[in-house]
């Protein structure tokens, strides 16, 4: 959406930044009573950070479907906030929000199956570790039984980064519309299979997505290259 960047204080007249703080509320006398300043830009990226501590200090405490409820709730609530567009520019499509989407998906799938293989329970395991520090498994080390949480978690994340991207180049060039429209076709096909398909064929879109927006925010010849080659 398009939100003014800067707030005033309609009581104590103080300004901020909104794209910083996401708050109307005054941060030096308190007052919800604030304007909008200045113009509109595209913005769609919250302040919430992915914070996963409370539930990693349990680990040796409670039982993993316990762990698995509480870090469904941490990421879906980081993840509803998250966003990929801010004060108008586009950001990467980070390692962190990808963890985040996999994490909850394998969370819940694993607190409501009757039984947990050693191979799930260690993968689930090292998610909730590397998570919020932007480290995720290598789509190799994706246990079978998870590759539907993998290819649903991508697919969620591509329709989430391509509409930012939709957002902030209304008018794309020939070349950037085509790779966008090759994604979202084979965003769909994942989708469609549930998800089930091979974690390195959905990485490819991470990857395509990855180089597409580095020819956008840098002018990246090569980058679009790479992104029309691995299409």
């Amino acid at each position: 959406m398009k939100v003014r960047g800067e707030r005033e204080c309609s009581d104590c007249g103080a300004r901020w930044s909104y794209y910083e703080t996401g708050e109307i509320t005054c941060p030096d006398c308190g007052s919800i009573r604030s304007v909008g300043v200045g113009e509109r830009t595209e913005h769609t990226a919250g302040t919430a950070t992915l914070d996963l501590s409370a539930v990693k200090a349990q680990v040796e405490t409670e039982d993993l479907r316990t762990l698995a409820d509480e870090a469904a709730g941490a990421t879906r609530e980081y993840l509803r906030s998250a966003g990929f567009v801010h004060a108008g520019s586009l950001q990467p499509l980070s390692d962190t929000y990808l963890a985040a989407s996999e994490l909850r998906r394998v969370a819940t799938t694993l607190g409501r199956v009757m039984q947990i293989d050693d191979d799930e329970e260690l993968y689930f395991y090292d998610l909730l570790r590397g998570a919020d520090q932007g480290e995720r498994p290598e789509p190799g080390d994706v246990p079978e039984t998870l590759h539907p949480e993998r290819g649903l978690a991508v697919a969620a994340s591509v329709e989430r980064y391509v509409r930012d991207v939709r957002r902030v180049y209304e008018e794309c060039e020939r070349a950037v519309d085509s790779i966008l429209e090759g994604v979202t076709a084979r965003r769909k096909r994942i989708e469609a299979l549930d998800g089930d398909v091979d974690p390195a064929e959905a990485e490819s879109l991470v990857l395509t997505l990855r180089d597409l927006s580095a020819y956008l925010r840098d002018d990246d010849e090569a980058a679009l290259a790479r992104a029309q080659e691995r299409l």
